[in-house]
């Protein structure tokens, strides 16, 4: 699989382009995506009507969706949280049809346990084990190929485990590695890591990669941005990290496929591995849980 995939939690920018934000999609099938990360809450349908349309059995593209919310058009937040079993496969059901597919090829579980965004509160607080027999439920019944797992924390993923998991997407970057121990422990497992926020956030509490001066001094040297250096870092820092860098610019697309090219020498990978890691574990009230994935 090539290693720079595309999120698609941009598409929507693209709402009353819906011709671009298909050209976008066909244009990173043509650089070499091969694995696209989106949700039916992303635009409300939107993102998974556009990737439906876009792409053609052909072009062999890996779609990742996830659940744990809901679309809320018209309410205070875009999305509301969906975490009880029946949600859970409500929203699997609302992806199948968005996504025009009978089998959703893996769904993210989006937990609310750690990183930035939202926390369950009420009846949105479910045990981790009931969620994943729905999906595994799902799972046997054929309607989803493999299972993942989002803002979970280092138990959670030891006690999923042995439900078989295909990846965890967690909030990680050059400059917030609290969770190195679960990175390395998907690596010992097989199972792909794919970070959100992989450049830091915007939000305030969650440091920048391309704030730090170590960054830009490799960005100089190398001939490219602070930006590719942060993304290029993560592919290089282990092998079972898959990147989902989302836009809705063709150039800014090209340029994050184009972090798979950059190579760093030992002085340099040193220089930003020495970068000091700040946490990222900073809850944001009503931030959107997924205004965060990239």
């Amino acid at each position: 699989m090539f290693r720079v995939g595309y999120g698609a939690l941009q598409l929507p920018r693209l709402h009353d382009r819906r011709d671009e934000a298909v050209a976008l999609l066909r244009r990173a099938v043509q650089l070499g995506v091969n694995h696209v990360d989106t949700a039916e809450f992303y635009g409300d349908g939107f993102a998974n009507d556009v990737i439906r349309e876009a792409l053609r059995p052909e072009d062999d593209v890996l779609v990742v969706t996830k659940v744990g919310a809901a679309p809320n058009p018209g309410g205070p937040l875009p999305l509301r949280l969906a975490q009880r079993p029946e949600q859970l496969r409500a929203s699997v059901e609302d992806n199948l049809r968005g996504l025009g597919v009978d089998q959703l090829a893996v769904v993210n579980l989006r937990r609310l346990d750690t990183g930035p965004g939202l926390r369950p509160e009420g009846d949105q607080v479910v045990d981790l084990d009931d969620q994943l027999a729905v999906l595994t439920d799902l799972r046997d019944e054929g309607k989803i190929g493999a299972i993942g797992l989002s803002c979970v924390t280092l138990d959670g993923l030891r006690r999923a485990l042995p439900a078989g998991i295909a990846c965890v997407q967690n909030a990680y970057s050059l400059v917030s590695r609290d969770d190195e121990d679960m990175l390395r422990l998907c690596a010992a497992e097989g199972i792909a890591w794919v970070p959100f926020f992989p450049l830091g956030g915007t939000f305030p509490g969650v440091p920048q990669v391309t704030d730090e001066p170590a960054v830009h001094a490799v960005a100089e040297s190398l001939g490219v941005t602070p930006a590719q250096v942060g993304l290029a870092w993560l592919l290089h820092h282990a092998p079972n990290v898959l990147l989902i860098p989302g836009t809705a610019n063709t150039e800014h697309l090209a340029a994050n496929v184009a972090v798979s090219e950059i190579t760093f020498d030992a002085a340099a990978l040193a220089t930003l591995d020495a970068v000091e890691s700040r946490s990222n574990n900073v809850p944001l009230g009503n931030v959107p849980l997924d205004q965060a994935d990239r």
